[in-house]
């Protein structure tokens, strides 16, 4: 049997729900849990709300294989993650005696102070693992199946980066595209079938307009190439049946 890991995404902090900043690590997730298999399952937005953290942590942690989060691990006040992600575990957050190496000396070889704001940025649960940064210092972290990083894309890309090396993958979903020139008003119906005939498979249905016509793009997925190559004909066969009939 084909091995399916998942995975869910929350996105921290009020920044994001305001419409101040723009995410731009969901789509780079799941570019990258495709690419390796795994099933980004659902990502959910929240904010600087310790309760409202700690409920969304505990609720994906439990539903799936691994959970990330970006944003709220950085100096300031409202920067609640670390703190949250110790209580959803019930474990204190403390200042780890590492990452506080590592900030104290970068500032340091900088000539900046090491001010409290900055110290924060080493606070974790106790006994959590460190997820190195290659840009800013400040490590991201991981307790238990929660991966916990930046949200600032190029951090945050460059923490995934070397998360990666430590995750199970999964087997990676197959994919074949069948162009059909009809909307979906008419092939909905006749698509739904084929479905229920292919539970193995996932069939996308995705709306295209242009030239003054609608158009569909149907999208077969699977993890064997035998159930891909099943359900692809039999979509074929619809598409060319609504054709010779058009």
């Amino acid at each position: 049997m084909p091995e399916i890991v998942t995975a869910a995404m929350l996105v921290i902090g009020d920044e994001i729900l305001s419409g101040r900043t723009k995410d731009k690590n969901i789509g780079h997730l799941a570019d990258i849990m495709t690419a390796i298999g795994i099933d980004l399952k659902e990502v959910r937005i929240v904010p600087d709300e310790e309760d409202e953290i700690v409920a969304a942590v505990n609720a994906v942690r439990a539903r799936y294989t691994y959970v990330f989060t970006t944003g709220g691990i950085g100096p300031t006040h409202d920067d609640i993650t670390a703190d949250s992600i110790a209580k959803a575990f019930g474990v204190p957050c403390e200042y780890d005696a590492k990452a506080y190496a590592l900030l104290e000396a970068s500032y340091a070889g900088r000539g900046i102070e090491f001010t409290e704001a900055r110290k924060r940025m080493a606070r974790m649960p106790r006994g959590a693992d460190h997820i190195d940064n290659p840009v800013s210092v400040a490590p991201g972290f991981r307790f238990g199946n929660v991966h916990v990083m930046a949200g600032v894309p190029s951090i945050f890309q460059a923490m995934l980066d070397n998360v990666v090396p430590t995750l199970k993958a999964g087997t990676k979903m197959l994919s074949a595209t069948v162009h059909c020139p009809f909307g979906e008003g008419l092939i909905g119906g006749p698509l739904a079938e084929i479905q229920k005939a292919h539970p193995d498979t996932i069939i996308g249905s995705y709306p295209k307009y242009g030239d003054g016509k609608f158009w569909t793009e149907l999208v077969v997925r699977a993890r064997s190439e035998e159930a891909l190559e099943a359900a692809r004909k039999d979509v074929e066969a619809m598409v060319a049946g609504f054709v010779k009939a058009d």
